[in-house]
């Protein structure tokens, strides 16, 4: 039973703090706040009163996609 729900859940996520997210795309805090702002970067998710973190797979595709950008330029 178990293993039919993940299945449809599909893989679990992860949420990221801002130095993991600073980590994997090498932007600093105030480039990611400000891409962000802008609708340039995924958008963090309110965890708790304080505390924020992105989602993983959104932040994995973003990764992808800017990957994908940079070598079809030309």
């Amino acid at each position: 039973m178990t293993e039919n729900r993940e299945q449809k859940m599909g893989p679990p996520t992860r949420f990221l703090r801002m130095s993991e997210v600073q980590a994997r795309t090498g932007l600093s805090r105030s480039t990611i706040r400000r891409w962000v702002k802008r609708g340039l970067f995924p958008p963090p998710i309110r965890l708790g009163e304080r505390v924020v973190g992105w989602i993983e797979a959104e932040v994995d595709q973003w990764i992808r996609e800017r990957i994908v950008a940079s070598r079809s330029v030309g």
